[in-house]
């Protein structure tokens, strides 16, 4: 099975999962830059399921439209455990969503550093009324490994939300 066949597959599921339960999806991606919505806008009738999707890769977009506090980006930076709890809760509270998924990572090749090599990405997914989740990583691979790593986590994660 092809990458694009398997991610498309998790999809499926989650969309499935989703509308059990009742509930609309909205994204908050940075380094994935979109790639989460665009899997999951793939499924026909992802309207019932998916209500938004933002693309913040820049820190100005992050305290913009998602609310996250610039304290927050100076203390810890844009790849955070505290920086995506921010972005999951903040696309919660500017969309009609009930779950959310937020991504920042170091896809590389450049930008890592001893504390944050390339690789380091942070999740989190949020769903209204409960505890927001968050989970770091460390990805090998080039740019596009990485970032299709954070694709798949980020989908798998989804399942667990109730």
């Amino acid at each position: 099975m092809s990458v694009d066949s398997n991610l498309h597959q998790l999809a499926l599921h989650v969309g499935d999962h989703l509308q059990t339960k009742n509930v609309k999806m909205v994204t908050a991606e940075s380094c994935t830059g979109g790639w989460v919505a665009k899997v999951l806008t793939d499924i026909p009738g992802s309207s019932k399921w998916f209500e938004r999707g933002f693309v913040t890769y820049s820190d100005a977009a992050k305290v913009e439209t998602l609310g996250v506090t610039p304290q927050t980006l100076a203390v810890h930076g844009a790849v955070s455990e505290q920086t995506v709890r921010e972005m999951a809760e903040g696309a919660l509270k500017h969309s009609r969503g009930h779950v959310a998924v937020s991504i920042s990572g170091i896809a590389g090749p450049e930008g890592g550093s001893e504390q944050k090599p390339v690789g380091t990405v942070w999740i989190a997914w949020a769903r209204l009324g409960s505890a927001t989740h968050a989970v770091c990583h460390r990805f090998a691979g080039d740019r596009r490994a990485v970032r299709l790593q954070s694709v798949r986590v980020a989908l798998q994660g989804i399942l667990s939300i109730d």
